[in-house]
């Protein structure tokens, strides 16, 4: 049985990610508040904290913060380590994607293939 760190897997715990999570509860704690308070005005401050959850999320991913998609090295799992690759943009990565960072993609050469020789 593997216990969380000892397994191969990266668990994509990130600064952007713990602290877009942390806003977020905060949000839908809000939300849920104002259901059981009939508040309008408490319903939408919620949302516009769930808003600044996900702008911050996606800023701090932009920054450095978050994870490319697919697996890391083992020396990059720790949640303090900066992703050197996220100021040209990850390979499909949407939130890259959206702020305009494209990661500049080597162009395979076609293979050469010669035509064939008709039997005559």
């Amino acid at each position: 049985m593997f216990i969380h760190g000892d397994d191969d897997h990266d668990l994509g715990h990130t600064v952007a990610g713990w602290t877009g999570a942390g806003i977020a509860t905060l949000g839908f704690g809000l939300c849920g508040f104002a259901v059981v308070t009939a508040s309008g005005l408490l319903a939408l401050t919620g949302a516009a904290v769930l808003v600044l959850a996900s702008l911050s999320t996606w800023a701090l991913h932009l920054a450095g913060w978050g994870k490319p998609s697919g697996p890391r090295a083992a020396g990059q799992w720790d949640w303090r380590v900066r992703d050197g690759a996220a100021r040209d943009g990850h390979a499909d990565c949407i939130a890259c994607r959206a702020a305009g960072r494209r990661p500049s993609r080597r162009r395979a050469t076609a293979p050469t293939t010669e035509p064939a020789v008709a039997d005559t």
